[in-house]
C-alpha cells in the first residue's frame, strides 16, 4: 500500500507549472527553449508562488492522430531527469518532478536509482510521476518495445517501489528482473519520494489504487469533467480494498494569458476569473492543479503571479 503523501500540505490547493522546453512550439513562438531560459522561468515561477515545477518525459514527437505535426517533421524536449537535476540546483523551495516518467524508457532499477539520487540532490523535493507511455513513434525511434505496456508498467512498479520505499528488491518477471538489488546509499527520505501515477484504463487505475500516493488526470477546463475519472478511481479503490480518501487527487489545465492564442478549452480572462475557475476544482477534491501557460516565457509566469495571489485570497 502507498505511503501517506508528504508532498501536499493541507489547507490550500498546490499549483504546479509544466515547463515546456525544447522545440515544442506554437507557430507564433518559433524558438528552442534551452536551459538558460528554463532556469529563468523556474526561478520566476518559484518567486511568484508556484509550488511544483514539472518537465515532460518524452524523447521525440512525430505526427499521429494525437500529435498534429506535418508529416515527416519531428520535435522534441530535453531529457527530463537531467533538467530536473539542474532545476534542483537552480531553485530552493519548489517540489520537482517528471510529468510523468515513462517506465519504458529506462531500466526500472536504474530509474529508481536516478530518482533516489535526484531526491538527494534536491533535498527531498522530488515527486516521482510515473506512467506507461503512449506515443509510439518515440518508442520506434529510440528502440523501445511498445507492446504490453500495462504489463511492463506493473512489473516496473514491482521493482521501483520496493527499491524506493525499502531499499531492496529481488524480482524476476517476464519483462524485467532485479535480483538482490539494493539502493545504496539511500536518499534523504526513509520511504522515498511520493509516487504519482497518471492512468486511464481499468487495469492501470487498479495499479494507481494499489500503489500510488496520488492520481493525476489532465487536461480539464471545468471540474465537472473530473466526475467520470474520479468515479472510476473510487471503483478501483474499492476493488483493491483501499479507502479512496487516502489517495491524493490532482488535475491539470491549460491557461491562456493576453497576447496568446492558446488551446480551445483553456482557462482565460482576468486573474480573478482564472483564480475562481481553478478554485472551483477544489470542490471536486483536487488538491494540486498543474497548469500549462500560453505564452510560455518568464513574463507570462510573472503575470500569472497575480492569479496565484487572487487564488490565495479566495482560499483565505
Amino acid at each position: 500500500m502507498a505511503q501517506a503523501s508528504d508532498s501536499v500540505p493541507g489547507g490550500r490547493m498546490q499549483l504546479g507549472l509544466l515547463l515546456r522546453n525544447g522545440d515544442i512550439r506554437a507557430p507564433s513562438q518559433e524558438r528552442v527553449v534551452g536551459w538558460a531560459e528554463l532556469r529563468e522561468m523556474a526561478r520566476t515561477a518559484e518567486s511568484v508562488g508556484f509550488d511544483t515545477l514539472w518537465v515532460a518525459d518524452h524523447l521525440i514527437f512525430r505526427a499521429t492522430k494525437d500529435i498534429k505535426l506535418p508529416e515527416g517533421e519531428s520535435r522534441g524536449v530535453w531529457e527530463a531527469f537531467t533538467l530536473l537535476s539542474a532545476l534542483a540546483e537552480a531553485t530552493e523551495r519548489v517540489t520537482l518532478g517528471p510529468f510523468v516518467a515513462c517506465t519504458s524508457f529506462r531500466n526500472p532499477a536504474l530509474l529508481a536509482k536516478i530518482a533516489d539520487t535526484l531526491d538527494e540532490v534536491s533535498g527531498g523535493r522530488l515527486i516521482l510521476g510515473l506512467g506507461a507511455g503512449w506515443h509510439e513513434p518515440e518508442y520506434d525511434a529510440f528502440g523501445y518495445s511498445f507492446d504490453h505496456r500495462a504489463s511492463r508498467f506493473e512489473e516496473a512498479l514491482g521493482i521501483i517501489l520496493p527499491l524506493l520505499r525499502e531499499g531492496h528488491v529481488d524480482f524476476q518477471g517476464q519483462y524485467y528482473q532485479a535480483r538482490n538489488c539494493e539502493l545504496r546509499p539511500r536518499g534523504p527520505r526513509p520511504n522515498g519520494p511520493p509516487i504519482w501515477i497518471g492512468a486511464g484504463g481499468p487495469r492501470m487505475l487498479r495499479l494507481v489504487a494499489r500503489h500510488a500516493d496520488a492520481y493525476n488526470t489532465v487536461w480539464h477546463s471545468t471540474p465537472d469533467r473530473l466526475s467520470e475519472p474520479f468515479a472510476r478511481l473510487d471503483e478501483a479503490c474499492r476493488d483493491v480494498g483501499r479507502d479512496p480518501s487516502t489517495l491524493l487527487r490532482t488535475a491539470g489545465c491549460f491557461v491562456t494569458l493576453p497576447g496568446a492564442d492558446g488551446a480551445p478549452d483553456a482557462l482565460s480572462g482576468p486573474p480573478e476569473e482564472i483564480a475562481a475557475r481553478i478554485h472551483a476544482f477544489a470542490s471536486h477534491g483536487v488538491r494540486h492543479m498543474t497548469v500549462i501557460l500560453d505564452p510560455w516565457n518568464a513574463a507570462a509566469i510573472e503575470q500569472f503571479g497575480r492569479t496565484i495571489e487572487a487564488l490565495r485570497k479566495l482560499e483565505a
